[in-house]
């Protein structure tokens, strides 16, 4: 990954926006952080992306040739799903559990009373 110089970014997302809205932007910067009229706060990568949307893609921010997209892999096929999750209790659930404890002598946690 190339490096993006601040200014040179600046000035082409400038001109750019100043070619297609016909205004300047307001830029406002927090950290390495960009609102450009008080929108989304995006950083300078992103800006880089904004530069070539607004010129559609016949100017180029960064000189290094990106890498070609990875291919994705075949579509895997789903699995089966369970029934149920077989755990320690026997498949049954929190309630069911309780209502079986209760039935052999056992009280309630503390807060359920």
């Amino acid at each position: 990954m190339s490096k993006l110089n601040k200014e040179e970014v600046l000035q082409q997302l400038n001109d750019a926006y100043l070619a297609k809205h016909g205004k300047t932007p307001e830029i406002e910067q927090k950290g390495s952080w960009f609102k450009v009229d008080g929108g989304k706060s995006l950083r300078l990568g992103d800006l880089a992306d904004m530069v070539k949307e607004l010129t559609g893609g016949a100017e180029s921010v960064d000189a290094a040739p990106k890498a070609e997209p990875k291919k994705s892999a075949p579509a895997k096929k789903a699995a089966p799903k369970k029934a149920a999750k077989v755990s320690g209790n026997g498949g049954m659930t929190p309630k069911q559990l309780w209502a079986q404890k209760l039935a052999q002598g056992s009280t309630l946690p503390r807060g359920h009373r």
